[in-house]
């Protein structure tokens, strides 16, 4: 080892600076050797803490207590808001009966707690922020390459505009062309008609001039006149020049026919990072779904499921009741509509409260510790299906009393927040009818709902812009049209809905690429669905009564 090295990292005595350090002094932070301590702590012993210099800094600085100084406060009172005490006054009469702790327990478990987010901070958060910096780093160094495809783009519309535009004028010069010639045809047969009538008056003009000088009386007798004939004159032809008419031209229809910018879209998706393992990484499907369990509910017609936490699931059918399962098949707990009626659909709020909809009272209630509380009244309109996004918010499917319009609208607990119904040009965006329309919220917080009339999944942004429709996968064994029913997605931000007819599950990314079917699990006519944490898929299928697990 380098001496001189070695001689930088040797902690001399602050008082006499030439010694080793043996000791410290915890209160004062001050090194010592062994015959320096007597001076350093001349002035009052009990104003110091002298420790090896090993455990320097180990000493805990308690802080003095108010009422008696100079006592230091070791103690946390439990029935007081956790106030630190000294021991004279867990003995005094306000803290009789109380429960104390030592302060050097609850401090090391902080300390514990502290080591631990700052491992987590420094190893797992803090990379991946420099992960998502240099992400977006990446997409602004992309930025020129991307608007320059874009305004490429825009050139060569722009070329094929005047090459569409040339070959309209030419084909306009050319019917021009042909137009002059039939004009030509025309006048040019009139002429030849009036050029076969002038011979023939000159004939008789000749032959009236002899007549006129013969003194013969039988010609002159026998003489007919053409004057009256000849003075039908002809048609006097006039054929009009084509004009060209030019339109104005519509700036405004211009721009729009030559194309069409879209908006900048913007969509923030929840970075799911778990604190578990530094090393996140995309959960793949499995290359065959697996059948976990099945679970009988007793319903003759199943239509709903939603979890409740990892071991139990909500579900509901054709009739009053909603029935909760463990896992294991086994039924844990019942509950029933306030009107007697069947639910439209359920869902679980972030409190584990069950949600439900029920169109006879158009309301929207929520079963806590037993009771009925009804959430959301509609008025117009009849709640259909519903979901409760990550946020804590309510996605309610709804319809018209007079069925001809359906929406989306969301809550925040019974206030309105947002009604999503028509897209940028004013159009439908759901069918209009009281046909169900199973909603869900993606972990980018596009809002999916599954339009059984539409044949289409219909999944707009957290703004309500339509983003993409998607009404099926080409198939040769899947040869019915594409009716969906449930609808979830999972921590992937995958999307899965149900195809009732083709007895299958359809999964796609979350911008609407087809991935893959799940057929294999043996299902008959899947109706609901909902996606665990662990991202196990549970599906009715509903002339069943049948709740299937399976491994995604």
């Amino acid at each position: 080892m380098d001496p001189r090295t070695s001689a930088q990292d040797v902690h001399r005595c602050d008082l006499c600076e030439t010694a080793i350090a043996q000791s410290y002094c915890d209160f004062c932070d001050v090194n010592l050797c062994r015959p320096c301590i007597g001076e350093h702590i001349s002035d009052e012993y009990e104003t110091h803490k002298i420790v090896r210099f090993q455990n320097r800094r180990s000493t805990l600085i308690y802080p003095k207590c108010m009422t008696h100084t100079p006592k230091n406060c070791e103690l946390q009172c439990k029935n007081c808001d956790n106030i630190l005490v000294c021991s004279s006054c867990t003995a005094s009469e306000q803290h009789r009966g109380h429960i104390f702790v030592e302060v050097l327990e609850v401090y090391n478990a902080k300390k514990e707690v502290i080591e631990k987010d700052a491992e987590k901070l420094q190893n797992i958060i803090s990379p991946k922020y420099e992960e998502i910096a240099l992400e977006l780093d990446n997409q602004i160094a992309n930025l020129d390459g991307g608007y320059q495809k874009l305004t490429t783009n825009i050139s060569k519309q722009g070329e094929q505009w005047h090459r569409d535009i040339d070959i309209v004028i030419n084909k306009m010069k050319t019917e021009i062309g042909e137009i002059k010639e039939k004009h030509r045809d025309i006048l040019q047969k009139h002429l030849e008609e009036i050029k076969q009538i002038q011979p023939l008056m000159d004939k008789s003009l000749l032959a009236m001039s002899e007549i006129k000088e013969s003194r013969e009386v039988t010609p002159i007798i026998e003489y007919s006149s053409k004057i009256r004939e000849f003075s039908k004159l002809p048609h006097k032809v006039k054929v009009t020049l084509p004009t060209f008419i030019s339109k104005p031209i519509d700036r405004e229809k211009l721009y729009s026919l030559f194309g069409h910018i879209t908006p900048l879209s913007t969509a923030t998706e929840e970075n799911v990072l778990s604190l578990n393992q530094p090393n996140t990484s995309v959960r793949e499907l499995l290359d065959e779904p697996e059948l976990v369990t099945t679970i009988q509910t007793g319903y003759e017609f199943l239509m709903n499921v939603t979890c409740l936490n990892e071991d139990k699931i909500w579900t509901s059918g054709l009739t009053k009741d909603f029935k909760c399962f463990n896992i294991n098949g086994s039924l844990h707990e019942t509950n029933a509509t306030r009107s007697g009626e069947q639910p439209g659909d359920i869902a679980v709020d972030s409190d584990g409260n069950l949600l439900y909809t029920d169109d006879k009272s158009k309301a929207v209630n929520k079963i806590k510790n037993g009771k009925t509380i009804e959430l959301i009244r509609l008025q117009g309109w009849t709640p259909g299906n519903l979901c409760v996004t990550s946020t804590g918010d309510l996605l309610v499917t709804m319809f018209s009393d007079d069925k001809t319009q359906s929406k989306v609208v969301s809550y925040s607990g019974s206030t309105e927040k947002q009604t999503i119904q028509f897209d940028d040009k004013g159009n439908p965006l759901y069918s209009g009818n009281s046909v169900l329309k199973y909603t869900t919220a993606n972990r980018n917080h596009d809002i999916c709902v599954a339009d059984y009339w539409a044949n289409a999944v219909v999944v707009v942004t957290q703004d309500g812009k339509l983003r993409w429709r998607y009404t099926g996968h080409p198939s040769v064994t899947k040869n019915k049209p594409f009716k969906p029913h449930g609808i979830t997605t999972d921590s992937q931000s995958r999307i899965l809905t149900a195809d009732r007819n083709n007895h299958c599950i359809h999964i796609l990314d979350k911008n609407g690429q087809f991935l893959r079917y799940i057929d294999n699990c043996d299902l008959e006519k899947p109706y609901g669905l909902c996606v665990d944490n662990n991202d196990n898929l549970f599906v009715c299928e509903c002339c069943k009564g049948n709740v299937k697990k399976i491994k995604l």
